[in-house]
């Protein structure tokens, strides 16, 4: 037991210090603008998929953002923002609306550029090669997003409110 307690709590050191790292770059990524103009990017897109909550635009944003750069605890505040958002937009309290789906869909297969826990993890288990799954990280976050978005509006009209 004693031994399992000590690779616990040193595996909790290196997760905290791989986390505190990748905090720090996204700190400097947010000062340095790289944010901002990821966010401008995709905000045209955004609108298309949330017409009825232009003001839920700007939260959905930053927590794709979040996600994208492997953050999802950052993620977090900024989802219950756009939701809340959304819900302000809702004419049917307690009813889910498309968008809300929608968002539901995208925060759950969220495209990761750098799946930072998983980095720590094999990091602090002594992987040979910690990045080597960033590219497939990538391209099956970016076909789960692609197949969320695809399934709500497919399946949107059969389930009218």
């Amino acid at each position: 037991m004693l031994q399992g307690t000590g690779e616990a709590v040193s595996l909790s050191i290196t997760l905290a210090g791989a986390c505190m790292l990748w905090m720090g770059l996204m700190q400097v990524a947010e000062e340095a603008g790289l944010v901002r103009k990821l966010s401008r990017a995709v905000q045209p897109f955004l609108r298309r998929l949330f017409p009825g909550s232009p003001k839920a635009v700007a939260p959905v944003t930053l927590n794709l953002c979040a996600n994208f750069f492997g953050l999802g605890s950052a993620a977090t505040p900024f989802g219950l923002a756009a939701m809340e958002e959304l819900a302000a937009a809702n004419d049917k309290p307690g009813v889910a609306t498309d968008e809300m789906c929608m968002f539901l869909a995208l925060n759950s297969s969220a495209i990761e550029l750098l799946p930072t826990s998983v980095l720590a993890l094999r990091t602090a288990a002594g992987s040979g090669d910690v990045y080597c799954i960033v590219l497939p990280t990538f391209l099956a976050s970016l076909l789960s997003a692609a197949a969320a978005i695809l399934l709500c509006k497919l399946l949107a009209p059969l389930f009218r409110r």
